[in-house]
């Protein structure tokens, strides 16, 4: 297995920590998320990307990341999607190949548990880290997510993110910066090293970290963890940690989460590292670790989000239109019996309609498949309640209104 403890110095931290407080991912552009539960434009079709190394443009930068598909993939079957971004001085290959431990480790043992239910991804960062500057990690993300999902069949109510140390960090901005995109996280000894742009909304998410951790203190995985306790709406509480010396760990599911919104926390008595084994002060992929993220993540199998039920929303578009250009003015009712906290309305503009602004929500793309997801100031609906939304648009003669309407995957009626 790779060492771990080597991988951030004390004198880097304190570099880590200048660029991580200026850090401010940016919120707009984000993919499609999951108002277009497993319909990527992949599915049905041939591969277009293929297990391996792949390069794209991003922020005017050349990046990379390698791919890693499941054996025997199925065009039309919607696989999840997770991200495994690495340690500062790590590499995107050293995640994918699990390092000395081998297809055992890769992507933190997810790879190897996951038994080919999941696209792996390991992205490259910038000078081996993620500083994220002007938030161009994030938009990085955005862009691989678009590219895999015009080629692969993803099931978008199943991204995830997870990473050790600086990778942690990413994995944080991710969560605060993308919580509609991704359904949860899990950050391994990290701190807000890559910024929290958002960083409002709730995302399901795990954090583990060691007692003695020398580089990353563990208060600082006690900070991004209570940011979630807060927006899930946990109970909050001071979970119970392992004695020192006692080389053991202790994992703690919060109470009183919002419903597909939890947040668990594992401490252990160890350094900075993400494969601790208990009854020692080794590591390796024998770790208790990798199971405990992947229970987190697999929980939500299925579907298993925080999402409408089908007929629980309703739309209302009021449209005006003139010789090259319209008004859309949409009204999102929750017409379930529990609020919603997050949203992304998907819609098809007719052919010929581009979005040139709009109010109350994120638009993304401007034409074709649209994903509109809400801004800071309204991530909530009440049940019962709406949230009223638009924009304006240019057309070449067909101004007529999207046929069909989701919100967070769940198919609206439309008034």
């Amino acid at each position: 297995m790779v060492k771990h403890r080597s991988w951030l110095s004390a004198t880097a931290v304190a570099a880590l920590l200048v660029l991580g407080t200026g850090a401010t991912p940016a919120t707009a552009g984000a993919p499609a998320d999951v108002g277009t539960a497993a319909a990527t434009a992949g599915c049905g079709k041939a591969p277009a990307l293929n297990t391996g190394t792949h390069t794209i443009s991003s922020g005017g930068k050349n990046r990379t990341y390698i791919l890693k598909l499941p054996d025997g993939y199925d065009r039309n079957h919607p696989y999840r999607l997770i991200f495994g971004y690495h340690w500062w001085g790590g590499t995107a290959n050293d995640v994918n190949s699990g390092g000395s431990d081998g297809a055992n480790w890769a992507y933190y043992g997810q790879q190897r548990l996951a038994n080919n239910s999941a696209i792996f991804v390991a992205p490259q960062g910038i000078s081996n880290g993620w500083a994220n500057s002007g938030g161009e990690d994030v938009t990085f993300t955005d862009d691989m997510i678009k590219q895999l999902e015009a080629a692969l069949c993803v099931d978008t109510t199943q991204r995830f993110a997870l990473g050790f140390s600086y990778g942690g960090g990413m994995s944080n901005a991710l969560a605060c910066a993308r919580p509609t995109v991704f359904r949860a996280v899990a950050v391994y000894s990290g701190a807000q090293l890559s910024g929290c742009s958002g960083g409002t909304q709730p995302i399901a998410y795990m954090g583990i970290h060691g007692l003695g951790d020398t580089v990353l203190n563990i208060s600082q995985g006690r900070a991004l963890r209570d940011r979630f306790v807060k927006n899930n709406g946990c109970t909050p509480q001071n979970p119970p940690e392992p004695a020192q010396g006692s080389r053991s760990h202790i994992v703690t599911a919060y109470s009183g989460c919002q419903a597909g919104y939890p947040v668990v926390w594992a401490a252990f008595d160890g350094g900075h590292t993400p494969g601790p084994i208990d009854g020692c002060g080794c590591e390796g992929w024998q770790t208790w670790t990798a199971g405990e993220v992947w229970k987190f993540f697999s929980q939500f199998s299925g579907g298993g989000t925080p999402n409408p039920q089908p007929g629980a929303c309703q739309v209302t578009n009021t449209v005006n239109a003139w010789n090259s250009g319209l008004t859309s003015e949409l009204t999102i009712t929750n017409t379930g019996t529990a609020g919603i906290n997050g949203w992304s309305l998907a819609f098809t503009l007719p052919g010929g309609q581009t979005i040139t602004s709009g109010w109350g929500a994120a638009y993304s793309p401007a034409s074709g498949q649209v994903t509109a997801t809400n801004v800071g100031y309204n991530p909530g609906i009440a049940a019962g309640g709406s949230v009223s939304i638009g924009f304006q648009a240019t057309h070449t003669g067909n101004s007529g209104k999207p046929a069909a309407y989701s919100l967070n995957g769940a198919t609206c009626t439309v008034a």
